[in-house]
């Protein structure tokens, strides 16, 4: 009789420990690639994503607020939505870089926050963009904007970029299924034609690129793309393909510089010079079909007929247009509204509804 009653109690005392550890284990595989279908373990994944890019500008770091992530992750969730694209550092601020470009690394608080974002995204089973710098950093607005511009100009610089900043990153989470992804800078676009970001030579952002790519497959599983702002620079249809595996291998020298897959941005006023994503397939778009496509960003609001090229269609149509004509995924511009291009409401009903197609894939 003792041995049995404590048998009973041994054996609920470990079912109640196994069902914990249950509650607390993600359900998201990590995100592998076949052919130009995203995969999320045996089944075809379909991003039905967002961009969720900051709650407070340069959150991990600064004023990261776990409590927002958290429950806002668990309203993307809910939704049945499965990924958010989020600004890692939105201009620089909580890297460490001298004045002739040297990178020396983020502030510790950078990884301790990281540390509970990345926990939480499990948590609520959202896979991960981690745009890793943007346009912003090199834009004469205040932040060391120069030595931004003087680490492209020197390989040296470049490395230490990566050295310090993405291989400690990929190292550090690569082990959360939830990091899907690194893009390696939002909009480059802007750096290179605008005046106020430097106008930078392609050559030399896209060498950065390179190398990144090169050192995140080096170093980790974790898939590599680029947000280029428009398709003009994704595209030999227009202007030239900045993302293409020979020219990124030509310029790091490295057979492993190269994208997994293509997420170009899109916005209304790109449609009289481009087009329209969103009722066409990738490749009718401009891209080459080699690789998984993604709308990186667009308006949640969705497109009004305001502008040539374009029509009336909202942020729920955009949605469920782009998951019927072969895209791999999209994601609204933003969950969270942190401008005036619309927030979660504008495409709720669509995320729901594409959730479900996706779950027949």
């Amino acid at each position: 009789r003792f041995i049995k009653i404590n048998y009973k109690k041994m054996k609920a005392i470990v079912c109640l420990a196994i069902l914990s550890a249950l509650s607390t284990i993600s359900c998201l595989n990590k995100v592998t690639i076949d052919g130009t279908f995203f995969m999320n373990g045996a089944r075809k994944l379909f991003i039905n994503g967002v961009n969720t890019p900051w709650d407070k500008w340069n959150d991990f770091g600064g004023d990261y607020n776990e409590a927002f992530w958290d429950t806002h992750f668990a309203e993307l969730s809910k939704n049945g939505i499965n990924a958010s694209r989020v600004w890692i550092s939105c201009n620089g601020f909580h890297i460490k870089i001298d004045s002739t470009g040297k990178v020396k690394g983020p502030t510790e608080k950078f990884w301790t926050d990281l540390d509970s974002f990345f926990a939480i995204a499990e948590k609520n089973n959202i896979y991960i963009m981690a745009t890793l710098i943007s346009f912003d950093n090199f834009k004469d607005e205040g932040q060391p904007y120069m030595s931004w511009r003087a680490m492209l100009e020197n390989e040296k610089n470049m490395d230490s970029y990566v050295e310090t900043y993405v291989i400690p990153f990929v190292k550090r989470y690569s082990k959360f299924n939830s990091l899907w992804s690194i893009d390696l800078c939002n909009e480059p676009d802007w750096v290179n034609e605008n005046q106020e970001c430097g106008s930078i030579d392609w050559r030399k952002i896209n060498t950065l690129f390179a190398k990144c790519a090169a050192a995140i497959h080096e170093n980790s599983d974790v898939l590599v793309t680029i947000g280029f702002g428009m398709i003009k620079y994704n595209s030999k249809k227009y202007n030239a393909n900045y993302g293409a595996d020979d020219y990124l291998k030509a310029l790091a020298d490295n057979p492993k510089a190269y994208l997994d897959f293509y997420s170009p941005h899109f916005y209304e006023w790109e449609a009289e010079w481009f087009g329209f994503p969103f009722d066409t397939d990738p490749i009718s778009f401009g891209l080459d079909g080699t690789k998984p496509a993604v709308i990186g960003e667009f308006p949640a609001t969705g497109m009004t007929s305001k502008t040539k090229g374009s029509k009336d269609m909202d942020g729920n149509e955009c949605y469920i247009n782009t998951f019927k004509n072969g895209w791999n995924g999209i994601m609204a511009w933003t969950s969270n509204g942190v401008d005036t291009c619309g927030k979660l409401d504008d495409f709720r009903k669509g995320v729901n509804e594409v959730a479900s197609l996706a779950s027949k894939m």
